[in-house]
């Protein structure tokens, strides 16, 4: 007969329970918009210490007053990913004004379409905001973060990086790029005691979608269970940073219920 008597070891293994994001320090870029603001609102008003990045300053000013109606703490920068002084200014701004780095959702991203059009310059813009910045990101979060030994980096992807649709190469290229990044990367820092989570979404109603579907049409799809809402990706996010410290969600695929793709 097995004894349904708890160790010791296993109670305190139950007691650590789920991680909290409160109190935790978190960098979302692309904060001021679609997926990163859903994130920023919903992790700050879970009691995170929240900074947000965004190259636009009127946007940046939106997303503070949507965090802070929610009950948030924010701090808002404005930058652009793709060059290497922002970036630095940017860790060098959390290093004076916060205490330490727990969590980094790299997210700044563009869309993108096919290598038949554009011009060098676009395609390169594309490739150092969507790829180039993540790695920088990171590079500079893992600095901080394997000082403490322990933290969790979480990368969001798309499907596109599987299902690779035509007309869309550039942003292909950029997104199956973070998924072989996220993977490789989690095996680099797993033994420092960071965390490193891929997730990948379907089509989400956001500023991306702009050129093929207007807000109407997109309200539409998301009726129709044919597109996300950029609430349900945060929600996503928080589940990931809440898992026990001795589980690791590595990859998750979340698509529209009806997504024909």
């Amino acid at each position: 007969m097995t004894s349904n008597v708890l160790t010791e070891e296993h109670r305190s293994d139950q007691a650590a329970g789920p991680e909290p994001v409160a109190g935790k320090t978190v960098l979302v870029t692309g904060g001021s918009t679609g997926i990163g603001r859903a994130t920023a609102i919903l992790l700050a008003s879970a009691g995170a210490q929240v900074v947000i990045v965004g190259r636009h300053q009127r946007e940046l000013d939106d997303a503070v007053h949507d965090i802070e109606r929610a009950g948030g703490q924010v701090v808002a920068l404005q930058a652009d990913l793709t060059e290497s002084a922002d970036i630095q200014r940017i860790f060098a701004e959390i290093d004076s004004r916060l205490d330490g780095l727990d969590v980094v959702v790299t997210n700044a991203a563009l869309g993108a379409g096919s290598i038949v059009d554009g011009t060098y310059d676009e395609w390169s813009y594309v490739v150092r905001t969507n790829f180039l910045g993540y790695l920088a990101v990171c590079h500079e979060a893992i600095a901080r973060m394997r000082t403490c030994g322990r933290g969790h980096i979480v990368c969001l992807g798309s499907m596109s990086a599987d299902v690779r649709e035509e007309g869309s190469s550039v942003y292909v290229a950029t997104k199956a790029g973070i998924q072989g990044f996220a993977e490789a990367l989690r095996k680099e820092v797993n033994p420092l005691g960071i965390k490193v989570s891929l997730i990948e979404p379907g089509a989400v109603g956001s500023d991306m979608q702009a050129d093929e579907f207007s807000p109407e049409q997109q309200r539409e799809q998301i009726e129709q269970l044919k597109m996300l809402r950029a609430e349900d990706i945060a929600a996503c996010v928080l589940y990931v940073l809440t898992q026990p410290r001795r589980c690791d969600v590595v990859d998750v695929k979340i698509r529209p219920h009806r997504q024909e793709i």
